[in-house]
């Protein structure tokens, strides 16, 4: 039986509600670079990620490209789509840190879904945020080159609440992977981000990204709209 005292991000639900996730629940690990969670394990399971961060992408063996769908972090919650309409959801997962995750049945969240408002709050604006995701993700693509995509997710991803503007789930990412995430591939990328360091709007170290001037990033994503 676990043993935890709340669940982000579903803070309000009550102490029986936590007792049950207690009962029925489980920890899985995925170790750095492993697949995780595949669509056969969400016909069966629901998932929220308490450490580490686990893409979600799907892949073209034809001409060896990927997509990224989601990065997602802890307190995000897969496969929310599969919970609703009960369908296998084609996609593939790979850790990207050694992750633990919490595995719920599925049919409990979907009881709970039913019978608990607080569990509802948070799933359902978490679902509408997924679904934004996608179709900004779309429309970029369409409409945006590839330096804008680029700042865009940089923008998204950054904590301005903190003295060093550091890029959260971006954060040691490689950049073959963020590429992945804005449809290109790695040398495009890193000429998009040494041009970006030059003008002095991010900090580049290895792997870690930083932005040094926010005003100057947003004027510059302006400028492309």
């Amino acid at each position: 039986m676990l043993h935890l005292t709340k669940i982000e991000p579903f803070e309000g639900i009550g102490e029986q509600l936590i007792e049950e996730i207690n009962r029925v629940g489980r920890i899985r690990n995925y170790p750095k670079g492993s697949p995780a969670m595949d669509p056969d394990d969400t016909m069966r399971n629901f998932y929220i990620i308490l450490e580490g961060r686990i893409k979600v992408y799907r892949y073209n063996p034809q001409n060896n490209r990927e997509q990224t769908l989601y990065l997602l972090g802890p307190k995000d919650m897969f496969d929310v789509l599969t919970v609703l309409d009960g369908r296998r959801h084609e996609v593939m997962t790979e850790a990207i840190d050694d992750a633990k995750v919490l595995e719920l049945p599925i049919e409990k969240v979907r009881e709970w879904l039913e019978a608990n408002p607080a569990f509802n709050r948070a799933f359902l604006p978490y679902l509408a945020s997924q679904m934004r995701q996608v179709e900004e993700l779309a429309s970029d693509l369409s409409l945006y080159d590839t330096s804008t995509r680029l700042m865009k997710l940089i923008l998204k991803n950054l904590d301005i609440s903190k003295p060093v503007k550091h890029l959260g789930l971006l954060h040691n990412l490689p950049h073959e992977e963020i590429a992945s995430m804005i449809g290109t591939v790695r040398h495009v990328v890193n000429r998009h981000l040494q041009q970006l360091k030059k003008e002095g709007i991010l900090n580049i170290e290895r792997k870690k990204l930083a932005v040094n001037n926010v005003k100057k990033l947003l004027e510059k994503v302006e400028r492309e709209y």
